[in-house]
């Protein structure tokens, strides 16, 4: 099964702008004439797994390596380095050209900035005094398919450095992918936007299209109706949740899936904890059925797999029953076949075909098993019931006892996070006494090198002291955040995602395609940041807070053929459970609209909250 997303029932043609990234990485290849290495750095190369295959590059006369901080081991005479713009691929870069110097290889040295070029990059290979050496030039790779619903500008620590930092790069990032999607499907004429940081990306957006406007008569009707772009920090509540999706469920427990011994402390979350990346998971090869111990096997995890396509939004307890009920037919119709000689040579071939199936029904079973190794657990479902008590704003000294258990056992330090950071956002942070004696436990607990990880927290407003009344309670009933859920099986409503929940940046896409933010404009002010809607017709702009209503019935049909679509676009991450809501709503009768995700990236609260960790840790030294 290739890693490579197959993109053919993709919304848009996504095809053809994964063919152009391609394009463009040959292009550059072509250029450099004769025997080349290509080094690309650690996160780059999986990206590029999700646009090009390997084999590929050597047809062009490639020799691929990973950038460390080693010296470049390799006899071709040119070297090509392809490295996102980060200053610590400056330092390996420099690096490896001094080690050349003193052996007398006589080597040509480019470099191709993905996806653009920045000073601050440049002034590091000038102060090591390497700049001279080196050819410039960029790769222009923004937005890379994951699926044939979800595209992704991978940046990892876009959040961090937004909240933490004040570095909002990754912004322009984010206008610029989707002025590039423009110039393929034609202007989008409405944008709305939520956060600081998705009302700056929109106003830029509309910059660049009056600095390098894309030609409207010659598009056509737009292909994408809408573009709705929401802050992280909108709603931070739902990735500090479980998600209970079988997909969702994968990229929380995933790490556990490579066999690692987690013990309770905080050391035990090292950075070989994985999650889905780039569309597929490493696992020891025992866990899907293969004979091979100790090694690890990519499973790739995207809608070339049929089976995976059907079950991946699935709350999890039914996705099991589902598997069980496939594994059960195919046993059945085996038994019949072998029992019976009456079988016609089309029913032989229907029963082959299904048999076909076999590989994948049982990969996911041996996937599925070992996850119920995990929900299976009375603490699984304790940790459950304490998020829906805190989801509900009920008993915070029981929800705080919990969070203080989990601190003196010294359990891995993003799950005892994750936890304080969702009783602190739903009560605007914690009464001052508990505020002081959380801080002072996690010290103790952890060691008073993660002084500056509290900082640093307190600074993304994730976990900070009460100062005034929580507005939770009336934005959940306001938008019908908490349903009971009865029928996971056959659910009527987004909350079956989260058992319970439904995800709030969700709720608010649906307000904006259904009837507008007019209606709910007065608790939109209640979620952090301004809000926006943007006619972009003839690019007059308006941006007053709600110029028009939701997207209408007449609007559902604005493609010939197809149904109208929507871009959704996360600006600090999505989860894969928010993923899963929007395919949901897509699918209900009467909804009219296709949904297209874009992201910064993939995420989940273990993977917010790390970065963080690791930076404090940086911030200590």
């Amino acid at each position: 099964m290739a890693q490579i997303p197959n993109l053919d029932n993709a919304p848009l043609n996504l095809a053809a702008l994964r063919e152009q990234s391609q394009k463009d990485l040959f292009g550059i290849l072509k250029n450099i004439r004769g025997k080349k290495c290509l080094v690309i750095d650690p996160k780059l190369a999986g990206t590029l797994s999700l646009v090009v295959q390997t084999s590929l590059l050597k047809e062009y006369g490639a020799e691929v390596r990973i950038l460390s901080p080693e010296p470049l081991q390799t006899e071709c005479p040119k070297i090509v380095y392809l490295v996102r713009s980060q200053l610590r691929f400056m330092k390996f870069i420099a690096s490896q050209i001094k080690n050349d110097e003193p052996k007398g290889l006589q080597r040509e040295y480019f470099l191709y900035f993905v996806p653009r070029r920045t000073v601050a990059c440049e002034k590091i290979l000038e102060e090591e005094k390497v700049h001279q050496k080196l050819t410039f030039g960029e790769y222009p790779l923004y937005l890379v398919p994951l699926d044939d619903d979800v595209l992704s500008l991978e940046l990892d620590h876009s959040l961090q450095e937004c909240l933490i930092e004040g570095d909002t790069s990754s912004i322009w990032h984010v206008a610029k992918a989707i002025h590039k999607l423009e110039f393929a499907f034609g202007v989008i004429p409405n944008v709305r936007a939520k956060g600081v940081a998705s009302t700056k990306a929109a106003e830029l957006l509309n910059s660049m299209q009056l600095e390098d406007p894309v030609n409207m008569d010659d598009m056509g009707i737009p292909e994408i109706n809408t573009v709705i772009l929401l802050d992280r920090e909108v709603d931070m509540v739902t990735p500090m949740c479980s998600q209970l999706t079988y997909e969702g469920l994968l990229d929380e427990i995933s790490a556990c899936l490579l066999g690692l011994h987690i013990t309770p402390s905080l050391f035990s979350v090292p950075m070989q904890m994985l999650q889905i990346n780039n569309g597929s998971v490493e696992v020891d090869a025992s866990i899907i059925g293969a004979q091979q111990d100790g090694k690890k096997v990519k499973v790739p995890l995207n809608s070339s797999d049929k089976l995976y396509k059907e079950i991946r939004d699935l709350n999890f307890e039914v996705v099991v029953q589902v598997l069980r009920q496939k594994a059960t037919s195919i046993q059945q119709d085996y038994a019949e076949v072998k029992s019976t000689n009456t079988q016609s040579v089309s029913e032989l071939k229907d029963f082959v075909r299904r048999l076909h199936s076999l590989p994948e029904i049982a990969r996911h079973v041996h996937l599925a098993q070992h996850l119920q190794s995990f929900t299976g657990k009375p603490s699984f479902h304790a940790r459950l019931d304490i998020e829906q008590t805190i989801l509900e704003v009920q008993n915070f000294e029981i929800c705080f006892e919990y969070i203080e258990e989990m601190i003196h056992k010294q359990e891995v330090i993003e799950n005892v996070l994750r936890l304080l950071v969702l009783l602190s956002l739903t009560n605007a942070g914690l009464p001052k006494k508990n505020f002081d004696y959380m801080r002072r436990e996690i010290l103790h607990s952890y060691g008073f090198e993660h002084m500056h990880l509290l900082y640093n927290l307190e600074k993304a407003g994730l976990l900070k002291r009460q100062e005034s009344r929580s507005n939770w309670v009336g934005i959940t009933r306001a938008l019908q955040l908490i349903v009971d859920v009865n029928d996971t099986a056959n659910p009527t409503d987004i909350s079956y995602i989260f058992s319970g929940y439904a995800p709030l940046s969700i709720r608010l896409v649906q307000h904006a395609v259904r009837s507008g933010w007019r209606s709910i404009e007065e608790l939109l002010k209640l979620l952090p940041g301004p809000h926006l809607d943007l006619k972009r017709g003839g690019l007059t702009i308006n941006s007053s807070p709600e110029v028009h209503p939701g997207l209408g019935a007449q609007q559902s049909i604005d493609r010939v053929g197809h149904r109208s679509l929507v871009l959704v676009v996360f600006i600090g991450g999505v989860t894969f459970a928010e993923i899963a809501a929007l395919r949901f709503l897509s699918a209900q009768e009467g909804m009219g609209y296709d949904f297209l995700v874009a992201t910064t990236k993939v995420v989940n609260g273990n993977t917010i909250l790390r970065p963080i960790i690791a930076n404090s840790k940086e911030g200590m030294m």
